[in-house]
């Protein structure tokens, strides 16, 4: 019996949407609330699950065809209707591997000594794929339908655990790990590193590794060669090319069947040649599993110049985490002191290199190129004394600390100070929608965090309405987990304003770019301490205070230079009057 799967309502507003992508073919098993198509309408493209699970037995609506909301889109039923197409999947997934073992005996219909390992290299192919379930690419978001494979962290043959990660993933939002739903061992790799995959689609096979030992594969092998002693010689090559296709799921496992076959001295006679290699794989995969480290690691082990190389991880692999790092450098800084002193300057391994860009890289520059090409830009600087803030923050800051949990930094004032400027001034909050101005009404404002990978802004939502404890609060999970790869996409969209802390690098000030849909962002330079001329009531004088440039960049098509000065100057006067002690939040 099989259910129709019908477009739901997608607003209140939306009656129809043009199916963009399919991500499940007729045949195809989808459990519930697995994503089945994508769908986009004027306002939002999304995914639609399955209600059910099941087999898909017809597809109604085809790639670019437009539906109304309520419309039957595909139907899942027992897989009594589908079962030929079904099986051709399972044949599909082998297929070059299974196209060159075929070929091999249809050539060879003599029983030569090759002919035999050709047969039984397949059988365990067959029960291992058999015994696997699907990895497939998890929703990371909305509006994300596919991700790039930046790198692998199981190689074929490895074991591995629930939620131990897998892989990482990057989209155009956000890059994250992809963790392994079941335990057993890694049988297949389909989508290699640098390779793009839909929202859905198959990543790797993973089973429980049972179904190799018992294929009577190492037997045979093992009695051919008795014959011949030249079949042996012959059957290395073979072996030694197989892994490169698909047979990596059978030699690993080609280890654990010898022993069984010989008690002692013939299975490492005969191990020796062939299941070398597999026992020199599990040390050399080792390496590259002990030696990987995540962004945050490889930033924390430049930052205490800890070489990772020679550093032994606990984590689970033998990856090296952030712990590990932390302990080699409290012991590299009693047994080497003069080691410190000695890096003056800081040679780049990326120096006389080549380097492909990231996804994550390609979607800033493109959407920078666009929203410089699609917007009129300009940049107004002021000079804000902040010596009151600073006085504040350094009475404040310890019980700040001690209260709260957060750093008292100067970021959450200006964060607030642009907050309330914005419900004063909203089109500088404002976008453009065709030739209407649309004006939110909440002051959400992406903060600019730089990551290895790039930049990235995590979303203060509502911050007009927060305090100092609580700003300073998101703002620090934020960044740490925007560092830590951990932000959802949700977390990274819906921005409205930005706020880009460029003095943290020392930068006096600079003109930063907004990007498209929002219209300005403010650019907070370092604050520093000079001669400032100050006018009392007895005349000038010259005085040391703390001073900061702020610049906000706009688009000229809505915000005019009178807004942003209008804007600027709220802003200034409310850090150069330093009233935030009833702010603070405790």
């Amino acid at each position: 019996m099989s259910e129709s799967v019908v477009l739901p309502a997608l607003g209140e507003s939306v009656t129809e949407g043009t199916v963009t992508r399919w991500l499940k073919n007729v045949g195809d098993t989808v459990e519930v609330d697995e994503p089945l198509l994508e769908v986009s309408t004027d306002k939002v493209d999304t995914e639609i699950p399955s209600p059910v699970s099941g087999v898909v037995e017809e597809i109604l609506v085809q790639e670019d065809e437009t539906a109304e909301v309520g419309a039957v889109l595909a139907r899942v039923g027992d897989g009594s209707g589908a079962s030929a197409p079904s099986e051709a999947p399972a044949a599909e997934t082998p297929a070059a591997p299974q196209a060159e073992a075929s070929a091999q005996p249809a050539a060879e219909p003599q029983a030569s000594a090759p002919a035999e390992p050709a047969a039984p290299q397949e059988a365990p192919a067959a029960a291992a794929s058999a015994d696997a379930q699907d990895i497939v690419l998890p929703s990371l978001g909305e509006s994300i339908t596919e991700g790039t494979v930046t790198r692998w962290l199981k190689s074929v043959g490895d074991t591995v655990e629930v939620d131990e990660p897998l892989l990482e993933v990057s989209t155009d939002k956000v890059d994250t790990e992809v963790p392994s739903p079941i335990a057993g061992v890694l049988q297949e790799i389909v989508v290699q590193e640098d390779d793009t995959v839909e929202v859905g689609g198959v990543l790797a096979r993973v089973g429980s590794g049972a179904a190799a030992p018992a294929a009577p594969a190492q037997p045979e092998s093992a009695a051919t060669p008795e014959p011949a002693p030249a079949a042996p010689a012959a059957e290395q090559p073979a072996a030694a090319e197989a892994p490169a296709p698909a047979a990596e799921t059978v030699q690993p496992e080609a280890a654990p069947a010898a022993p069984p076959a010989a008690p002692a001295q013939p299975a490492p006679a005969q191990a020796a040649p062939a299941a070398q290699q597999p026992a020199a794989a599990d040390p050399a995969q080792a390496a590259p599993s002990s030696g990987y480290v995540t962004p945050i690691v490889r930033k924390l082990a430049h930052e205490t110049g800890v070489d990772l190389s020679k550093v032994s991880g606990t984590g689970v692999g033998g990856r090296i985490r952030k712990e590990d790092v932390l302990a080699a450098a409290e012991t590299s800084k009693g047994s080497a002191p003069a080691a410190a002193a000695a890096p003056a300057v800081e040679v780049s391994e990326l120096r006389g290199t080549t380097q492909k860009m990231s996804r994550l890289r390609k979607v800033i520059s493109e959407r920078a190129v666009a929203s410089l090409q699609g917007t009129a830009q300009l940049t107004t600087v002021v000079e804000v004394d902040v010596t009151r803030v600073a006085r504040l923050r350094q009475a404040k800051k310890d019980e700040f600390l001690q209260k709260t949990g957060s750093k008292l930094s100067f970021l959450p004032f200006f964060a607030l100070a642009a907050a309330e400027a914005l419900r004063t001034y909203p089109i500088i909050n404002a976008t453009v929608d065709g030739d209407s101005i649309v004006y939110p009404d909440t002051e959400n404002i992406s903060i600019a965090v730089d990551t290895e990978r790039g930049l990235l802004t995590p979303v203060l939502r509502a911050a007009g309405e927060k305090n100092l404890a609580q700003i300073s609060g998101e703002i620090a999970d934020l960044a740490e987990r925007t560092r830590d790869n951990k932000l959802t996409p949700d977390e990274l969209s819906g921005g409205t304003f930005t706020l880009t802390n460029t003095g943290s690098r020392g930068a006096l000030f600079d003109t930063p770019l907004v990007f498209l849909p929002q219209s300005a962002i403010l650019g907070t330079g370092a604050v520093v301490k000079k001669p400032v001329v100050i006018s009392g009531p007895e005349g000038d004088s010259i005085a040391v205070r703390s001073t900061v440039y702020l610049a906000l960049s706009y688009d000229h098509r809505i915000v005019d230079g009178a807004d942003a000065a209008r804007f600027l100057t709220q802003v200034k006067q409310r850090l150069e009057a330093g009233d935030f002690e009833g702010n603070l939040g405790f």
